[in-house]
């Protein structure tokens, strides 16, 4: 089965080939529509309606997503007209300009599209619930929208609203429609009552009568056909009522198969030569499958759709050639009416009625009620009391072989047939079709003759339309396929045009010259006076013999005068032209030009068939059996059955050298279409090539016209941007000389600052010293008046302050490192691990002078320190040999300051660079800062040690050269033997003396010794100062002031 995926395409072909007439091998269906979601295959958008337009030859179809799809059958394509975003619930596709569309939404609203320019036409709003139909007149005028709860009229000139059925919502309306072929209305509601109305007025005309078998049956859909004259309506059973508009009455009760429980939708499938009486009903079923039986036979023809692919819903074209589905799938089968219907068109089998007399006491459904069945329809239900005399008509034993020859399949007779036309002149039109096949014997070889169609156009009438211009494009497409056929099979009229084809393709000289030897028989003188003026059978017979009377008789004049021939030996297809020859001598004497003749039998004359055919019955009377055609001619032999006979009675070298010839003659045309193809193709080249190199060469110039005018403006920009540079650099300069003179107002400003800070820190720390020495005076002072106090009571318990002094000594040594230094040093560590990362995080943003000035502040306070200690020490010569060492140190580093200041420099900097070190590890090992400041204390403590042993080693070496500490020895030796307990100062720079041990010595202190030592001391800071000093301008004219970057660092 052939299928189309429409995905995210709006437009495309509809099928890789043109479907054939016999299309849809798979259960007639010519193809498969499906449309899944862009990107998605797997999410499959259902159609949800199709609707066919007046011609048949377009379909229009919606999803649930809104988009309208028109499927042009004839072209072979597909387009997308429209995007509504809505679902639709109806389609209407038939109105009077034809590429308009009406769609019913699910909004309510009834929308008009164009499908031309995809552009809505008007907006409809009415209803107040879902549109289930929408039914258009024939003129395409008006329209008619059903909802559950109204109906509406709309006029579709000015798409207003000219009337409203509104009914109670008890009641509700199944469906409203127009009546083809007349100006009524018919409204169908659920209670089974069904209003014919008249268009004009909109008065009620008639209302159906409900029978008693409606009771049960609740209608549900409807069906009319195109006459008007049929109206079906089925529901919730599987019974159809059949009624006649005309007589409004309930004719026939339909029960369809017991699968059928109850009807969803019904349509009429329509036939070209049934003249609107439609026999085919489609019925669509709960189980999804739509069947078609003929209403009269009560026969299932053919049934589309399964359990497995089911039908929601369907739409059959006008022309009865299609038949549209929305499977359960969502998808859209359309299928070809002609594959479907290939046994259904076989002709009804002959019928043999029987004259019945019914009772009169029998109810109406039991003579109505007929049951579908898969063969031949059944007789009507009756009751076994009742019966029926039949009386057959017996042919009798001695039936002569004549009549016996004479019968025809049907149950008709020849003779009776003979006498009937002879009587009447003619067969009834509506019974003309079936008895012509019965004459004519015709064997239904459908296969054979499907055959034949599906090898397609024949060559030779592939451009039929030029030399037979008909109007009626379908009409020319039957005449093109019939030809085709008949050229395919090559046995044209074997009867009725015997002996034509022996002088092929000459006319058929021995059959002109029957109808001149009958001619002359007739009528001489008719005959004389065409051989007088040259005009041959050729001229006068032959083109009413190869037209077959198409361009001298009207239809109607045709068919009665086949009706005869059909009916006759087939020598009366001559007699007939002679005939006509013959009754028209009047004319036919007055002409004497070869002209006259020829137009004379090619177009139309005044003249009575009727008495042109009783001529020529009476020429096959009158002739003599010698010059009688029906010497020659055989009599009539129908066609065989199953496959159509051989015939080859004509030249067929001839016919087969005019093949080649033609062939030849074809492919030469088609080689100089090509050449000539080739040649208007290498013109066109040869023009687009000139157009393209003139094109060029204008393109070229004006290139150069506009390179020229580029250049210009190219200098003159030139010198726009040389001015704008030069006074570009003008303002450069100007900016870099204020740039210079803000950087050195700044730079002034920050040295400025520096000195300022430098000064203030200088008298920090200059108050800093002094508060020290203020306090160590007052600690020196009281220290004094201690000792002298505890001098005297040493004297008396001299003996047990020694046990109780070491036992002091080792628990405040004990308690001091343990306790109170710990917690001290980790504290003043801690905060000064803090203000030197603070400190240095400022310094390093700010400017790296002051840090430089910092730590040779620090190391100045580390001096001090140092100062301090020694002055503790001449002081208290009891002092451990830890602050012998600093005083030693103190007096080492005041020694290399005078002799070598670049080794102090250098040792400077390299304290300062381990200082950093510290830090930078101090940052990186936050998590071990407690490990590490004690470790770092334990280092700082060995390092002055040994500095300090260092010192005063250094010192006793240079008492003999300057004699600058011979103070300081005589101090350490009248102090021999005192224990002094140190205790480190700390960050501040504060000095406690304490817990001093009793000593022998230090009773002769007198207060002489004192001033010399306060002198010694202020002596020692002033050398310190002055140091200090000295060291910092060298520092400054060593290392000047940098400046900081500017860049911020935002976090």
């Amino acid at each position: 089965m052939p299928s189309r995926e429409l995905g995210g395409r709006s437009q495309g072909p509809l099928w890789a080939r043109g479907p054939g007439p016999a299309a849809g091998g798979g259960g007639g269906v010519i193809v498969n529509i499906t449309h899944s979601a862009p990107g998605a295959p797997s999410k499959t958008i259902r159609f949800l309606n199709v609707a066919f337009d007046s011609s048949g030859d377009s379909l229009l179809a919606g999803d649930h997503q809104g988009n309208i799809y028109v499927f042009d059958l004839k072209g072979n394509r597909f387009n997308l007209v429209q995007r509504t975003m809505q679902a639709c619930t109806a389609l209407a596709f038939n109105l009077r300009r034809k590429t308009e569309f009406l769609v019913a939404l699910a909004d309510y609203s009834v929308k008009c599209f164009d499908t031309e320019s995809k552009e809505l036409v008007s907006w409809m709003r009415g209803h107040d619930s879902s549109v289930s139909s929408i039914s258009v007149s024939g003129s395409g005028r008006y329209a008619i929208t059903t909802s559950t709860d109204t109906a509406q009229l709309w006029d579709l000139d000015t798409f207003q609203r000219k009337r409203k059925l509104n009914v109670r919502h008890s009641v509700g309306i199944q469906k409203v429609f127009f009546l083809p072929l007349s100006n009524t209305i018919l409204s169908c509601f659920r209670d089974n009552s069904v209003f014919a109305w008249e268009f004009d007025t909109l008065h009620c005309k008639y209302q159906l009568p409900t029978a008693v078998e409606c009771s049960t049956l609740l209608y549900k859909s409807f069906a009319v056909t195109r006459d008007g004259r049929i109206f079906v309506a089925g529901g919730k059973s599987n019974h159809l009522h059949l009624w006649c508009l005309e007589s409004k009455q309930l004719i026939k009760i339909i029960q369809m198969p017991t699968k059928v429980r109850a009807v969803r939708h019904l349509e009429f499938l329509p036939d070209s030569f049934d003249g609107g009486s439609n026999q085919v009903l489609g019925v669509l079923s709960q189980d999804n499958i739509m069947r078609f039986i003929n209403i009269e036979t009560c026969k299932l023809l053919f049934a589309i759709g399964s359990h497995e692919e089911g039908i929601s819903t369907a739409a059959i074209s006008p022309n009865g050639r299609y038949i549209a589905s929305v499977m359960e799938n969502g998808s859209v089968n359309l299928y070809s009416v002609q594959a479907l219907t290939q046994e259904a068109n076989k002709p009804p089998p002959p019928q043999f009625k029987v004259v019945e007399d019914w009772p009169k006491c029998k109810s109406e459904a039991n003579k109505l009620t007929m049951k579908v069945t898969s063969g031949r329809s059944e007789r009507p239900w009756k009751s076994k009391g009742n019966k029926i005399q039949t009386r057959l008509l017996k042919v009798q034993a001695n039936t002569s072989l004549e009549n016996k020859e004479n019968e025809l399949p049907g149950g008709l007779n020849k003779k009776r047939l003979q006498a009937l036309l002879k009587g009447y002149g003619e067969y009834p039109a509506k019974y003309r079709m079936f008895v012509w096949r019965s004459l004519l014997q015709l064997p239904e070889n459908h296969l054979a003759f499907s055959s034949l169609i599906d090898k397609g156009t024949h060559s030779a009438f592939v451009n039929i339309q030029n030399e037979y211009p008909i109007k009626s494009r379908k009409l020319l497409r039957v005449l093109q396929r019939t030809l085709s056929a008949l050229a395919h099979w090559s046995a044209i009229f074997v009867n009725f045009c015997q002996h034509w084809f022996e002088y092929f393709p000459n006319p058929p000289v021995n059959v002109l010259s029957m109808m001149e030897n009958i001619l002359a028989h007739h009528d001489k003188e008719l005959l004389q006076h065409f051989i007088k003026y040259n005009v041959t059978s050729q001229v006068y017979a032959w083109p009413l013999l190869e037209t077959l009377f198409s361009e001298v008789l009207t239809r109607e004049e045709w068919l009665k005068v086949f009706d005869n021939i059909f009916s006759n030996h087939p020598s009366y297809f001559l007699m007939i032209v002679v005939a006509y020859i013959v009754c028209s001598r009047a004319p036919l004497l007055h002409c004497n030009q070869r002209q006259d003749f020829e137009y004379f039998f090619h177009h139309r004359n005044n003249l009575d068939i009727n008495v042109v055919i009783k001529e020529a019955y009476h020429f096959m009377e009158a002739t003599p059996p010698d010059i009688h055609p029906q010497r020659v001619l055989d009599d009539f032999v129908p066609l065989t059955k199953g496959q159509y006979p051989v015939f080859n009675k004509y030249p067929k070298f001839i016919v087969d050298y005019q093949t080649q010839e033609w062939e030849r003659i074809r492919q030469d045309e088609i080689e100089y279409l090509r050449e000539r193809q080739l040649m208007h193709e290498l013109e066109a080249k040869a023009q687009e090539r000139k157009a393209e190199d003139e094109a060029w060469y204008r393109k070229q110039e004006l290139l150069q016209e506009a390179e020229e005018q580029r250049r210009k403006m190219l200098l003159e920009e030139e010198k726009k941007l040389a001015e704008q540079r030069q006074r570009l650099a003008a303002v450069k300069r100007e900016l870099k000389v204020k740039e210079l003179q803000f950087l050195d107002a700044s730079r002034r400003r920050f040295l400025k600052y520096q000195q300022d800070q430098r000064q203030m820190e200088l008298k920090r720390l200059d108050d800093e010293i002094a508060r020290k020495a203020s306090i160590r005076e007052q600690e020196t002072a009281a220290t004094v008046q201690d000792v002298e106090v505890r001098q005297m009571e040493l004297e008396s318990q001299r003996q047990l302050f020694e046990q109780h002094l070491i036992k002091d000594q080792e628990s405040s040594t004990r308690e001091m490192k343990e306790e109170r230094d710990a917690s001290r040093r980790k504290a003043d560590l801690e905060d000064h691990v803090v203000q030197r990362l603070m400190e240095t995080d400022r310094e390093e943003k700010q400017k790296a002078q002051m840090v430089a000035e910092e730590n040779l502040a620090k190391a100045q306070q580390k001096c001090i320190e140092v100062d301090w200690r020694l002055q503790a020490l001449h002081k208290l010569r009891h002092d451990d040999q830890d602050r012998e060492k600093r005083y030693e140190e103190i007096a080492k580093l005041l020694h290399d300051n005078r002799v070598k200041e670049a080794e102090l420099l250098k040792a400077m900097r390299e304290a300062e660079e381990k200082k950093w070190e510290e830090v930078i590890r101090k940052k990186a090992q936050l998590e071990e800062e407690q490990k590490a400041a004690a470790a770092a204390h334990e280092h700082r403590k060995q390092f002055l040690e040994d500095k300090m042993n260092d010192a005063l080693d250094l010192a006793e070496k240079l008492q003999r050269e300057d004699g600058f500490f011979e103070r300081l020895h005589d101090l350490k030796a009248g102090h021999t033997g005192r224990g002094v307990e140190f205790q480190q100062v700390p960050k501040s720079g504060n000095v406690c003396l304490n817990d001093l041990s009793a000593s022998e010595s230090s009773s002769y202190m007198s207060s002489v010794r004192r001033q010399e030592l306060a002198c010694q001391e202020r002596e020692l800071m002033a050398e310190v100062r002055q140091l200090r000093q000295k060291l910092t301008a060298q520092a400054r004219i060593r290392h000047p002031p940098t400046h900081l970057s500017s860049t911020k660092w935002t976090t």
